[in-house]
C-alpha cells in the first residue's frame, strides 16, 4: 500500500478525466491527502473527501500563493473551517519567494498564524517552500516545541538543510517526481537521508516522473518515485512502500479514522 501524502485531486485540470483517483487506488494509492489552497479550492476538495471518505483526505490552509491584498479574510475563512470540522492538517501554507514578492511580510505572518493553528489543534503542518526553505526552516525552528510536526512538501533543499529539518524534529520530506528528473539535485539528499524521514508525494497534477514529463501527474505514477528510491538505497520497492507508508500514518494519526 502507498499514501500520496500531496495530491490535488480536485484540480480543474482533472475535470475531463474522472478515472484519475480509481487508477490511484488501482495502484496500491490507497489513501490521498489532499492541501488546501484557497478559499476557491475548499468546495471541490471537500466535495471528493465526501464522496470517497475511505480514500481521501482533505487539508485546510492557505496557500503562499494566494496570499493578496484580502489575505485576512481568506485567513477568517481557513480558522472557521477549523473549528467546525475535522481536517487532517493545516496546508498547504509556507513562503513562495519565487513568483512575487509583494506579500512577503503578509505570507510570513499568514504562515505564523497557520502554525499556531495547527499547534491549537493539535495537527501537523503541510510546508510550501519555493526559493524560501531556509527562511521556512527558521520559522518552524522558531515556533517547534516539542508537539509540532509535518512535511515540507517536495522538499528541495540541501543536505545542510535537510539534517538541519532533522535536528528540529516532527518532520518528513516529501518526495515526488522531481527525484527522477536528470541531474535532480534530489539524488544525492535522498542517498544520505533515512527513509525513516521520508514520506511519497506526486502533488499531481504538477511536476510528474518521467516518463510521463509535459503530461498530467496523477497519484497513480506515486510508486514509480517509490522505485527510484529503491534504486537509490539499493533496497527492495516493497519495502520503501511499508516505511513510507507507516511514516504517513504516524504524521496523520491523531486524525486517522
Amino acid at each position: 500500500m502507498y499514501i500520496d501524502t500531496h495530491t490535488h485531486l480536485y484540480d480543474e485540470q482533472h475535470a475531463n478525466d474522472e478515472g484519475h483517483i480509481q487508477r490511484a487506488i488501482d495502484a496500491g494509492v490507497t489513501k490521498l491527502y489532499m492541501p488546501n489552497c484557497s478559499s476557491a479550492t475548499i468546495e471541490p476538495m471537500l466535495k471528493i473527501a465526501n464522496q470517497l471518505p475511505r480514500h481521501c483526505f482533505a487539508m485546510m490552509g492557505l496557500h503562499p500563493c494566494y496570499v493578496k491584498e484580502n489575505y485576512k479574510e481568506e485567513l477568517a475563512i481557513v480558522e472557521d473551517w477549523l473549528k467546525k470540522r475535522k481536517f487532517y492538517a493545516v496546508g498547504e501554507i509556507g513562503l513562495d519567494y519565487y513568483w512575487d514578492l509583494t506579500f512577503k511580510a503578509q505570507q510570513i505572518e499568514t504562515f505564523e498564524t497557520q502554525i499556531d493553528w495547527a499547534l491549537h489543534y493539535d495537527l501537523p503542518i503541510v510546508i510550501h517552500s519555493r526559493e524560501a526553505i531556509q527562511a521556512c526552516i527558521d520559522i518552524v525552528a522558531k515556533k517547534q516545541n516539542g508537539k509540532l510536526t509535518g512535511i515540507f512538501h517536495s522538499f528541495g533543499g540541501n543536505a545542510v538543510q535537510a539534517q538541519q529539518l532533522v535536528d528540529i524534529g516532527g518532520f518528513y520530506f516529501g518526495i515526488g517526481g522531481v527525484l527522477t528528473y536528470k541531474k535532480s539535485l534530489m539524488v544525492e539528499v535522498v542517498k544520505n537521508i533515512s527513509l525513516a524521514h521520508m514520506v511519497l508525494e506526486t502533488d499531481a497534477p504538477y511536476l510528474p516522473p518521467v516518463p510521463y514529463r509535459g503530461k498530467l501527474n496523477e497519484s497513480a505514477y506515486l510508486p514509480i518515485i517509490a522505485d527510484k528510491i529503491a534504486e537509490l538505497k539499493n533496497i527492495p520497492v516493497e519495502e520503501v512502500a511499508a516505511i513510507t507508508t507507516q511514516n504517513a500514518e504516524i504524521i496523520f494519526n491523531k486524525r486517522m479514522d
